[in-house]
């Protein structure tokens, strides 16, 4: 769980790859809604609403009987806005809510060959909480607290359970300005600090003022789960504020916030940059084009234009610029108008197919350089003398083929590799099947992402849990479907859509007659 909650270095396939359950049937109200603005397409909710049937099946949090039938019963008609089965709806997901988590802490305390397993159990919690409106930094201090002392799953379960039925909490947050154009307009408005107040207000809640050099600034209540979500909300204020002043006449560089917050009652400074979303097109560094932008341009350079919000940009440009690079390089005039693929869908489906392919090569890459046996073993030989990632991949996939086990030594990580361990073996047992369930999981992800865009674009709006869910668990993704799509741009001068071809074909053949591996789904035949 402690992958989930890591926001520098994880590696994308050990990230969320969805949103809870509950996060879900949100969405698809609000979706219904938007339908009626014509934001959204009827079709494009049914297809939303199909999944989500499908995702829940599963789900123990929704219970067994009456709640469960009443959900599927709801998702199996029309949920138009306004009607009575959207309204009915919204009253099931909210007896859903109380106890969601307390139907799963009692499911993983059954004995050990009745409990779900523990990955999903994980996935379930991580994204739970996420969705409530942790941030990952609470909560990556919290699970660590629990690794560090080998708290036992029951334990884990019911610390969720309590971060779960804790309501927001009130926090005061001060976010200081460097720059403050018109200063007679802040000095007006009611949370306005002055410089002097900065300090004395800083010193009065035991924070350094050591080298703090401002002009002023703002001091905020703000309703919210942590500290760290209370002071990402004041953040997105002082973007508001940082984006009215690029429209002032010569402004000079316009409002500047200071590089931290600061939270009354929590110890530490909180940085006001926007952390990394883990969007990472490492081909760029691999095939050393990271500085070659004066050689003639391409889709794909444009494309990674496009798309560089999505790591650290405002929501709004960040799903407008993910989805404007995916539509560029993955939409053909040939798709279809209408019906479930309708207007961009198509490109949204390619990109889960491409992610889905690269997903076994890089958890089995990973897993070459986690094997390290005190003594070199067979496979770590293997390993050494392979020059390829391809290579060594293959050499771990047959070892686990064969049943035999990795040496994992490294006891922070060793969770997080054991869990990979176990998705390859079902991976490499029945890939097609598995592979199909991933493509399932990656397409609802990118869907997602193409209906946030129309809702940023078309609605107006960049508000709302559901939008940051959606840019959270895409924005890794991107990177790696846009970083396979450059690596073959690069290497193989491949176009985008011959590249989503590859991968489509790749998913039908793995296992089959012509010996496709799933380390070779987006190479190039011999």
């Amino acid at each position: 769980m402690i992958d989930f909650f890591t926001l520098e270095g994880v590696p994308w396939p050990r990230r969320l790859w969805d949103v809870g359950s509950l996060l879900a049937l949100q969405e698809l109200l609000e979706a219904s809604s938007w339908a009626r603005h014509r934001v959204l397409s009827p079709a494009a909710v049914d297809w939303q609403r199909h999944q989500l049937l499908k995702v829940i099946g599963p789900d123990i949090g929704l219970g067994d009987r009456e709640l469960r039938a009443e959900l599927t019963s709801l998702l199996g008609q029309p949920l138009l806005h306004p009607s009575p089965a959207h309204r009915r709806l919204r009253e099931v997901l909210e007896h859903a809510r109380g106890g969601y988590l307390g139907r799963w802490a009692t499911a993983g305390a059954q004995p050990e060959g009745g409990r779900p397993r523990p990955e999903r159990l994980a996935r379930v919690v991580a994204a739970h909480l996420l969705d409530l409106g942790y941030d990952a930094s609470y909560l990556g201090a919290w699970i660590g607290q629990l690794a560090r002392r080998q708290a036992s799953v029951e334990e884990v379960l019911q610390g969720a359970v309590t971060l779960d039925a804790a309501g927001p909490s009130e926090f005061v947050v001060l976010a200081a300005l460097t720059s403050v154009p018109e200063q007679e307009q802040a000095e007006r408005h009611e949370n306005w600090l002055s410089g002097r107040e900065v300090v004395n207000w800083l010193s009065g809640n035991n924070h350094s003022t050591s080298g703090i050099r401002v002009g002023g600034g703002f001091l905020y209540r703000v309703s919210a789960r942590d500290p760290f979500s209370a002071a990402s909300q004041v953040r997105e204020l002082v973007e508001r504020m940082v984006a009215r002043s690029s429209f002032v006449r010569g402004n000079r560089g316009g409002i500047r916030p200071a590089s931290w917050m600061w939270v009354g009652g929590h110890p530490d400074p909180i940085p006001f940059a926007v952390r990394a979303r883990g969007a990472g097109v490492l081909s760029l560094l691999k095939e050393g084009r990271l500085y070659q932008v004066d050689a003639e341009l391409t889709l794909i350079d444009d494309a990674l234009e496009l798309a560089a919000p999505v790591s650290r940009g405002a929501v709004g440009p960040a799903v407008a610029g993910a989805w404007a690079a995916i539509e560029s390089l993955l939409c053909h005039p040939d798709d279809p108008p209408e019906g479930e693929r309708s207007g961009k869908a198509a490109a949204a489906d390619r990109l889960a197919a491409i992610i889905a392919c690269s997903w076994p090569r890089a958890e089995l890459t990973a897993l070459a350089r986690r094997h390290q046996p005190r003594t070199p073993d067979a496979l770590a030989e293997k390993i050494a003398a392979r020059t390829t990632s391809r290579a060594k991949a293959s050499a771990v996939a047959e070892t686990l083929t064969a049943g035999a086990a990795l040496v994992l030594v490294d006891r922070f990580l060793r969770d997080a590799d054991v869990a990979a361990v176990h998705r390859m073996r079902r991976v490499l047992a029945e890939p097609k099947k598995e592979l199909a369930a991933a493509v399932s999981v990656l397409r609802i992800a990118m869907r997602r992402l193409y209906r946030s865009r129309n809702i940023v674009l078309h609605g107006g709006s960049t508000q709302g849990p559901v939008l940051k869910a959606a840019l959270r668990v895409a924005a890794p993704l991107v990177g790696a479907g846009l970083d396979r799509i450059t690596h073959a741009g690069f290497v193989e001068r491949l176009a985008p859509l011959d590249l989503a071809a590859r991968a489509e074909v790749g998913l039908k053949l793995v296992g089959g007659e012509t010996g496709l591996s799933v380390v070779d789904l987006l190479e190039p035949r011999p």
